[in-house]
């Protein structure tokens, strides 16, 4: 890919930070003051924390829930869960599979059937495959974290007690996220100190990351309503008709099913999903074979095992993730990429 420019898309693993979030992390960067000092300084960056947080409550629909700044969806997940014994299913990520009993039986439409919903996680979209789960009327905790931004989200119109959200999947910086939790509701703090986001989370406020995650929900909440991810899906239908048509024996994961506007996995069973990606990274494509937290392991997905997948294809799946400055010729191009690697595998493997 000689002199062309490279094309990303991994959105679900990271999405590029967004212009408002770097105009609002340069702009806190010169606010000096901590933001539990009680003089003019102090408060003004307490005014800034305050802001971001109102922007990510209203993003999430959740004005009348308690927003608790963390280091990111993992560490909201633990704080979330450890200690409760929550069921959950093998489709959760690693983060949330960390804390609970699998014992959620899960289709191969990728749909979890919940017995019991107030002793239970379940996410609201897979980040593999994509697939979104119809989440019960009353739920303990939910990881929304690839969901947030993509899909209109109402927190407090849920029966969700506690949602896991990060910054960086929506364009924000990576190292800050936040635990949605309903009001009224407490965690143990695992972090101790000073006593800061409510006695939940302490330690001094990441001011600068908090303040870009602010801003970004903002930007990302406005592309929802625009119907910016309405066009990216038009981009993700054109991509897979167009591999459909030459690569017969190639599944695409979760194509019947109520999916994330800008995902596709695709498997095609013995085909390597690691030997994919490195292909198209040579070709100037970036993608991925699963979950950006565990792809660098050389196994097959978790997530399509649980689906009932069987070893030789869960080890073939890539994921193409779009974003929302995806272009069609960008879409076309890596169709063009992938489908000649397709053609001289099927050539090595005749």
């Amino acid at each position: 890919m000689s002199g062309r420019k490279r094309v990303y898309l991994d959105h679900n693993a990271t999405m590029p930070l967004r212009p408002e979030a770097r105009a609002a992390m340069l702009a806190a960067m010169d606010v000096v003051g901590n933001p539990y000092s009680v003089h003019a300084e102090g408060r003004a960056a307490k005014a800034l924390i305050e802001r971001a947080r109102a922007q990510v409550a209203a993003a999430a629909g959740a004005q009348g829930a308690d927003i608790v700044f963390v280091s990111g969806a993992t560490e909201g997940a633990a704080l979330a869960l450890a200690g409760r014994g929550l069921h959950g299913a093998g489709v959760e990520h690693d983060a949330v599979r960390a804390w609970i009993t699998e014992d959620l039986p899960v289709a191969p439409d990728g749909a979890v059937a919940v017995a019991d919903p107030a002793l239970s996680t379940l996410q609201a979209a897979n980040s593999e495959t994509g697939i979104v789960q119809a989440l019960p009327a009353e739920l303990a905790v939910s990881d929304w974290t690839q969901a947030f931004g993509k899909l209109p989200m109402a927190f407090d119109w849920s029966g969700v007690e506690m949602a896991l959200i990060s910054a960086h999947k929506i364009g924000g910086p990576k190292g800050i996220g936040a635990l949605i939790l309903r009001r009224g509701l407490d965690v143990a703090a695992r972090i101790r100190g000073g006593g800061q986001e409510m006695g939940r989370r302490s330690g001094t406020e990441n001011l600068i990351g908090i303040a870009g995650f602010g801003a970004a929900a903002a930007a990302a909440l406005q592309d929802l309503e625009a119907g910016v991810w309405a066009r990216v899906e038009k981009l993700r239908n054109i991509l897979e008709t167009t591999l459909e048509a030459s690569a017969k024996g190639t599944i695409f994961v979760g194509q019947g099913s109520l999916r994330l506007p800008n995902t596709s996995c695709i498997v095609t069973p013995g085909w390597k999903g690691e030997t994919q990606v490195m292909q198209m990274d040579l070709a100037g494509f970036a993608i991925s074979a699963g979950s950006a937290c565990s792809s660098g392991k050389v196994r097959a997905s978790q997530v399509l095992t649980a689906m009932g997948l069987d070893e030789r294809a869960a080890a073939s799946a890539i994921r193409v993730s779009l974003g929302p400055d995806t272009t069609e010729a960008e879409v076309r191009a890596f169709a063009e990429a992938w489908g000649a690697a397709e053609a001289r595998f099927r050539a090595r493997a005749a």
